[in-house]
């Protein structure tokens, strides 16, 4: 037994120093047949002898148990964020401030990569837990999914103590692998690395996120020593060299600079290798290279004083507008997109845009065949944002929209008032398609893997007419599909029934109305209780509840005066849908205050704390005013954050929520 406990220790030891060598320092030591092999002997001894197991066993890289939920973690030091700086004024603004404490200060220039935030807690020298950044006081452990994690060193060379802070990211490359597989299997692309990487590191089950292939950056020591017999570094470079021989994977695209001169051009020359990086950025972090200058310089209430993050623009590029075709969404509307000659901006291959409006086309002169800029709505949403008609050959042709529907030929209308053009036919294929995507989309039924392409294929091949059908299927309907199979149905199948018990906030939602979103339909549900109510409703009871105003009131009773309308409704409740609100009853703890929420929180999605909140008496708004009373802020809060700032509005994370409510 001695000797296959040594036959265990000697393979770990092995296969944690080859994976340090290939991930860490990009030297492969030996094969990847040979790694493989070691791996494969390791696994089969551990599977025999579990007398010898060991959570950070090279063995975990591939995943473990799946979770119920992911416990809370209080940080021991606080995961603070940065101010951002979003022009080179502000930028020589932070400067000439520290410039005031410490003249001359030295200074890291380095990418701010577009990830997840997380800390790494190492005992004695083995990797112990790491939790996510949440609101910076209490985060989530997401420990397993971190083992999964190749650059990440599960055992240290020396029995050392301390706490780190990086950055996971997914690799370019990684996401677009990813996203290829999505297409093909019908499933919903994904929007970005960083949204992509943030999802991957929230999986319950780790094999999944294994797959996924995550990386990270450690660019911070959040406490402890780094050395066991002398102090830490003082420079925040040596302390990175430091960690990088300990088996991190830390920034190499870093730099000194000293001065305002110089930091701006290293921001700069940063930005034009933005697109060459294998990660996505969206700016560059400035901080103090010395750490005792630091605590010269100080901390602000939210962000010290001693950094920024100069975040870039949104990512501009120049284009051919090959063609425009239209897209009819679920309420009809006829929305303008632009077919571009392939781009690559913001990280992705961009070869659609927007176009938003005819009334926007005539308002830029937008010409098919034109030079045109494009960039990233929230470096998500490609859009064209001008045409250019230095450019322009003589050869463009001005678009003008169609009159009928692409979809069923119907005559189209113009929206009273609006720029809108709209199919009025209620049987129009585009639009039941959208419907019932929306139908099934997150925030409504939340019917998982039911995405656009799986609804073509029931629509095309008669297994549904409308969103009620659905739940008539049955796996046996399915499995004879493409890309479908016999547990793809089943699966399917199963999330369409667990969905029966959404509950009218979300039922209300998911039935597409015009101008209801999802806040909207909660304050109806808590209203009517009863999806049967609503079909009563008049446009002066619903100008009663706050924030409905007389056009979304006409358009809620204009909705339930159809028949078809009220035939959905009967299917809906006939297939065992609940048609009842499922809201608690309303408490008072909140009453008179006015939230906003900005960011990923730490255990809680968005909607959820939205109804938290509402449920004991408060509003949600969805932007900042002088009428907020308080913010609740997560991870990679934005420009809400900055403005509550400088109107002086308190801010608060998930947990002081949690608190205000007695449950914490």
């Amino acid at each position: 037994m001695e000797d296959i406990k040594k036959e265990i220790e000697s393979l770990r030891a092995k296969l944690t120093h080859y994976a340090k060598m290939y991930y860490v320092y990009d030297e492969s030591e030996i094969s990847d047949y040979e790694y493989d092999a070691m791996f494969r002997r390791l696994q089969e001894l551990e599977a025999a002898y579990p007398q010898y197991d060991d959570p950070n066993s090279p063995t975990r890289r591939v995943g473990g148990r799946v979770l119920d939920k992911f416990k809370k973690v209080t940080h021991r030091v606080q995961m603070g964020s940065l101010a951002d700086v979003f022009s080179f004024e502000e930028l020589r603004g932070f400067l000439d401030r520290v410039a005031e404490e410490v003249p001359d200060a030295v200074y890291s220039v380095e990418p701010k990569i577009d990830g997840l935030s997380v800390e790494l807690i190492y005992e004695n020298g083995n990797f112990s837990f790491g939790a996510t950044r949440g609101d910076g006081f209490v985060g989530e452990d997401v420990s397993e999914n971190l083992r999964t994690i190749a650059s990440i060193p599960l055992t240290l060379s020396e029995p050392l103590s301390f706490c780190v802070r990086g950055e996971v990211y997914m690799p370019r490359e990684v996401f677009h692998s990813l996203n290829e597989v999505r297409e093909r299997e019908g499933k919903p692309l994904l929007a970005n690395p960083r949204n992509a990487a943030a999802g991957s590191l929230r999986q319950l089950d780790s094999k999944i996120t294994a797959k996924r292939k995550l990386d990270i950056f450690v660019f911070n020591l959040q406490w402890g020593d780094v050395y066991a017999d002398k102090p830490n570094p003082d420079s925040h470079f040596a302390l990175l060299d430091r960690l990088h021989e300990l088996g991190f994977h830390v920034l190499t695209d870093r730099v000194r600079a000293v001065g305002y001169d110089e930091v701006r051009a290293h921001i700069e020359k940063l930005g034009e290798l933005r697109d060459s990086l294998a990660y996505d950025i969206d700016g560059a972090v400035v901080k103090m290279d010395s750490i005792s200058m630091r605590r010269i310089v100080g901390e602000g209430t939210t962000t010290p004083k001693w950094a920024a993050a100069y975040k870039y623009p949104p990512e501009k590029k120049e284009t051919k507008l090959l063609d425009i075709f239209v897209q009819v969404g679920r309420t009809g509307v006829l929305t303008p997109t632009a077919l571009l000659e392939p781009v690559r901006l913001a990280g992705t291959t961009v070869s659609k845009a927007t176009l938003h409006n005819i009334d926007n086309i005539r308002d830029k002169d937008i010409r098919i065949g034109d030079t045109v800029v494009v960039q990233k709505a929230g470096d998500i949403i490609p859009e064209v944002l001008e045409s250019l008609p230095a450019k322009r050959t003589g050869t463009e042709k001005e678009y003008r929209m169609p009159e009928v529907c692409p979809a069923c030929g119907s005559p189209v209308v113009r929206d009273e008032d609006m720029a809108a053009v709209r199919c009025p036919n209620e049987l129009c294929p585009a639009k039941r398609s959208r419907a019932i995507a929306h139908f099934a989309s997150k925030g409504a039924m939340n019917i998982d893997g039911l995405g656009p392409q799986i609804i073509d294929l029931l629509l095309d091949n008669k297994r549904i007419e409308n969103a009620a059908d659905l739940y008539k299927l049955r796996a046996e309907d399915l499995k004879d599909l493409d890309r479908m199979g016999e547990k793809s149905a089943q699966n399917l199948v199963d999330a369409i029934e667990r969905s029966k018990r959404a509950g009218l906030e979300r039922l209300i939602y998911a039935l597409g109305i015009r101008q209801v979103g999802e806040a909207a339909s909660r304050a109806v549900a808590e209203k009517y209780k009863t999806l049967d109510s609503c079909f009563s409703a008049t446009v002066e009871s619903l100008c009663e509840i706050d924030d409905i105003g007389e056009i979304t009131a006409k358009s809620i009773v204009e909705f339930f005066a159809r028949p078809e309308s009220r035939a959905l409704a009967d299917a809906l409740e006939a297939a065992g849908v609940l048609t009842e609100s499922t809201a608690a009853p309303k408490g008072d703890r909140l009453a008179g205050l006015t939230f906003v929420i900005t960011g990923t929180l730490p255990t809680m999605k968005r909607d959820e704390a939205s109804a938290l909140i509402v449920q004991n008496g408060g509003k949600v708004s969805g932007s900042v005013s002088k009428k907020t009373s308080l913010v609740l802020a997560g991870e990679d809060a934005g420009s809400k954050l900055v403005k509550a700032n400088e109107l002086g509005i308190k801010v608060i994370g998930e947990n002081e929520l949690l608190q205000m409510l007695g449950r914490a």
